[in-house]
């Protein structure tokens, strides 16, 4: 009974938390996920460099899940049923990916059990369910959502107790096709399993039989996998590819400084504190005795963290989300330490009304108190961007020929023509200043993008690859955007004006631009978001459309 209930209640949660979503966290949820997907099935969309780069480095594994839902929407033609088929186009594959991420909450149940006990499970879920960071991250399309969700599966199935009987090579298996799937999803998951595998064949040094069958397991289950993407991707690609190696091979080169590079503390300092939040004070408590706990499993978890936090501080380009796998290892640690830090508190009385969530009050009113901030990050915080995706489906048939909108934001401030669905924007339709790294060995400190020129000066960008006059034709801008792998020149980026201009209010406070739109005949149309919202300078002041309007 307890399984169903988690299992209904994790599928509802997610999936509404994924419908709700009205915010924006990651550009990749969109442009590594759904673009590619839906220029399979439509033949449009927006890829990025590392789609259209000589050495493509992503896999087509992941963005695949989401063509089954495009291509019956197609093949049904209810993609072009108005409002009814726009909905189905962006909450459909909202449904899918929040069906993904309930798994973890699931999963996490069964792994609490099998290494610290039953005791401590509906704790472990309350801790997942509540975690602002799992309503932030888990429900969206990104990689590492679903790497979380196969970790957390595979986990589950590693022999914790040590002890190997009739099934554990079944388990093992199950381990291994779930760990490998993960891999798939993302190359770098291979970083927990370096240090599990070899953990595990220590264990089961005594078990020679077990021990070369494992082996044996292995290299088909890894085999197939790597062949499995190696066929999917050269069908993709059209051209023999292994993007895992063109992953590698690329991010070593130093392209990945380009997104930014990090202190080495950065995982110590910023993520763990941002994935746990409130949790905090319980994981490292938890951590510390489980250093002189004694217990096999909870020792092997936290050589997991220890082991993927050393390896991923090595890398200059760090995120919150690439350690995401370990949040749910991280939710047993503190559920350890709730549930022992409150066996003796909880009033005997109310036993029987809290023993499905054994924690104190106290400690269950500080973890409660990310709920509110969880509404906020997905109800409200930096709408915008997702707002004036709404605004341009609704752009009226007759207006939508040649140039019809351009972005004049940071690269990727919104999602693509996923979210448009739009074949009239396509083409040159719509466009967006890019941000293609340095991919032919330029000097990264030197290295400007066209983002980065743009934002230089506003003003004399406008004047220098502009027309001085709208063409009331609108005709699509001959160069909008740089090309992956091309060198840039002067005259790199050439526009015509659009019908629509797309802007943060930042862009408008900027030296001349204002009454350069406003002398071209542009005025304000829409505004949606908070004037203080935005991770940078470039990205306040709210998102605007600006329009043309012809002079009586």
């Amino acid at each position: 009974m307890f399984f169903l209930t988690t299992t209904v209640l994790a599928f509802v949660i997610r999936i509404f938390i994924a419908l709700c979503t009205r915010t924006v966290f990651q550009p990749d949820e969109y442009f590594q996920a759904l673009e590619p997907a839906h220029h399979i099935v439509f033949g449009y969309g927006h890829l990025t460099w590392e789609w259209l780069s000589p050495q493509p480095i992503r896999s087509i594994v992941y963005p695949a899940l989401n063509v089954p839902i495009y291509w019956i929407l197609k093949q049904t033609g209810v993609d072009s049923y108005g409002r009814l088929g726009d909905f189905l186009m962006v909450n459909s594959p909202r449904v899918l990916h929040g069906s993904f991420s309930a798994l973890t909450d699931i999963w996490l149940c069964k792994l609490t059990r099998r290494t610290i006990g039953g005791r401590y499970v509906s704790s472990a879920l309350f801790l997942s369910l509540t975690s602002l960071f799992h309503a932030l991250s888990l429900s969206r399309s990104l990689s590492n959502s679903l790497e979380t969700s196969l970790t957390t599966i595979a986990l589950t199935y590693y022999p914790w107790n040590g002890f190997f009987a009739a099934q554990t090579r079944s388990d093992i298996q199950k381990m291994l096709f779930f760990a490998a799937m993960a891999c798939s999803v993302r190359i770098t998951n291979t970083i927990i399993w370096a240090f599990l595998l070899p953990s595990l064949f220590w264990k089961m040094r005594s078990n020679s039989k077990l021990l070369i069958m494992s082996s044996f397991d292995i290299v088909i289950i890894g085999g197939a996998t790597i062949g499995i993407i190696f066929v999917l991707d050269t069908i993709y690609y059209a051209q023999p590819t292994f993007t895992p190696f063109s992953f590698l091979v690329t991010n070593l080169s130093g392209v990945s400084l380009f997104y930014g590079n990090s202190p080495w503390h950065y995982y110590l300092s910023q993520a763990l504190p941002i994935l746990c939040t409130t949790s905090l004070p319980f994981v490292l408590d938890g951590i510390w005795s489980t250093i002189y706990s004694g217990n096999p499993a909870l020792q092997t978890l936290l050589g997991v963290i220890v082991w993927t936090i050393g390896v991923y501080s090595l890398s200059g380009h760090k995120e919150w989300r690439f350690i995401h796998p370990l949040l749910p290892i991280l939710h047993i640690l503190a559920a350890k330490s709730l549930v022992e830090r409150s066996s003796h508190k909880v009033d005997i009385r109310e036993k029987s009304n809290t023993q499905r969530i054994p924690i104190r009050r106290a400690f269950l009113g500080l973890l409660l108190v990310t709920l509110p901030i969880s509404a906020w990050i997905v109800f409200v915080h930096c709408s915008g961007p997702l707002s004036v995706m709404s605004y341009i489906r609704n752009i009226p048939e007759n207006e939508l020929r040649g140039g019809v909108v351009g972005f004049l934001m940071p690269c990727h401030s919104t999602p693509g023509h996923a979210y448009l669905h739009r074949p009239q924007l396509a083409n040159g339709g719509l466009w967006a200043l890019g941000c293609e790294p340095p991919l032919n060995n330029q000097n990264l400190s030197a290295y400007r993008d066209q983002t980065n020129i743009f934002f230089a000066n506003p003003h004399q960008y406008l004047l220098d690859r502009f027309p001085n006059h709208v063409n009331p034709a609108f005709p699509k801008s001959p160069h909008p955007a740089s090309i992956p792998g091309q060198s840039i020149s002067d005259d790199a980026w050439l526009h015509e004006w659009p019908r629509y201009l797309v802007c943060f209010g930042a862009l408008l406070e900027e030296h001349g631009v204002r009454e350069h739109l406003v002398g071209r005949g542009y005025e304000e149309v829409w505004k949606s978001g908070r004037s203080w919202e935005g991770d940078s300078d470039t990205r306040k002041g709210a998102v605007r459309i600006w329009k043309w309007r012809e002079k009586s």
